[in-house]
């Protein structure tokens, strides 16, 4: 088993394009928890069919700002699907806040949607249902064999990208052209 030498917490997980896993394909996971425990992330590039209006609307939340209801929801991730995630910029604590860094926390309590849907929340956010797990040594072992790159995360990425360029332009940041990689020996 590999050991922890790093905490990637704060990190881009980049799917390495042989990476075949129908959760992760393709995808930029933003950690925001690595430790000997484990590893907890949101991914940021998967939008889902549905909006934040109809989060919204399935919680009892009336939203006064249309092009908040408007913006999608992203599948987070495969475990606990039915959980509401709130990546956003730091600043103001919430009931349930988990400060990853000086510029970003992670929110699961219905008083930041509450506040979004007011226009008084941060004024950049990502709604994810469900978040990416790993137990303890499991990230490290995926990275071991090649499943996975990391890099530092880029806020600009994360909110200002369209998600389908996120997974390209997380690599980008290696100096890496992602679709030019494979994880399988040329074959003649």
């Amino acid at each position: 088993m590999i050991e922890v030498t790093a905490n990637l917490t704060n990190q881009f997980l980049i799917a390495m394009p042989g990476l075949e896993d129908p959760f992760f394909s393709k995808t930029v996971t933003y950690l925001c928890q690595h430790n000997e425990e484990g590893a907890l992330g949101i991914i940021i590039n998967r939008p889902s069919d549905l909006t934040v209006g109809d989060v919204l609307e399935q919680m009892g939340i009336t939203s006064s700002k249309d092009e908040f209801a408007q913006m999608p929801v992203y599948f987070g991730g495969p475990v606990q699907p039915e959980r509401g995630f709130v990546l956003h910029e730091a600043g103001r604590e919430w009931n349930s806040t988990l400060k990853i860094s000086q510029t970003l926390a992670l929110t699961t309590s219905r008083d930041i949607l509450e506040a979004l849907s007011l226009g008084e929340g941060p004024s950049h956010m990502l709604l994810a249902l469900g978040y990416a797990g790993w137990g303890k040594g499991q990230l490290e072992a995926e990275i071991g064999q090649n499943s996975w790159l990391n890099t530092e995360a880029e806020q600009s990425i994360i909110f200002n990208r369209p998600a389908a360029l996120r997974w390209r332009a997380a690599a980008e940041q290696l100096g890496i052209d992602i679709g030019l990689l494979t994880m399988q020996p040329g074959h003649g």
